[in-house]
């Protein structure tokens, strides 16, 4: 869930060093998706790309209204991706009805999300973000159901559900 460098990554990282290997490799072994071409995508273009709202979250880091989104009622089998990217991010049996409004999930496929701490509302929350594009998804809690004890509350105008 942290964005800063595991045992593994900090391993390839000092590898990467004694090695001679160059910077860029160093960003990558912290960064699988640092050279995607998504990172490239002016405001402007994701603008044209995404619908209004999905445009205020995703790149703006906005909010939905809770209890608007289709994807409350989704049950069907299959993944939840970036809609600016369509990067798997929830498989469709980590979803759960939290009560709060939002499409929430209680595990991040792996890789698939990056964080950051936010203080927007005055209080720090923990932010996630889509791993590829780097488009705003949501806020994790820690008052989720069993295995994870997590909350991925996402807003919906943030994803496309693709069923199996």
């Amino acid at each position: 869930m942290n964005t800063l460098l595991d045992r593994r990554g900090f391993l390839a990282a000092v590898s990467a060093l004694a090695l001679g290997a160059p910077a860029t490799s160093l960003a990558a072994a912290k960064d699988a998706y640092a050279n995607s071409p998504f990172r490239k995508i002016t405001d402007a273009e994701w603008k044209k790309r995404l619908p209004q709202d999905s445009y205020a979250v995703l790149r703006q880091e906005a909010t939905e209204r809770p209890g608007t989104s289709p994807l409350n009622k989704e049950k069907r089998k299959g993944t939840f991706v970036c809609l600016g990217c369509a990067l798997p991010l929830f498989a469709s049996e980590t979803k759960f009805e939290s009560g709060t409004g939002w499409p929430s999930f209680y595990r991040a496929l792996p890789g698939a999300i990056g964080t950051k701490t936010d203080y927007k509302i005055g209080v720090a929350r923990t932010e996630y973000h889509c791993a590829q594009c780097l488009g705003h998804q949501g806020h994790v809690f820690e008052d989720g159901p069993r295995p994870t004890g997590l909350r991925y509350c996402n807003n919906g105008l943030a994803l496309k559900f693709i069923p199996a």
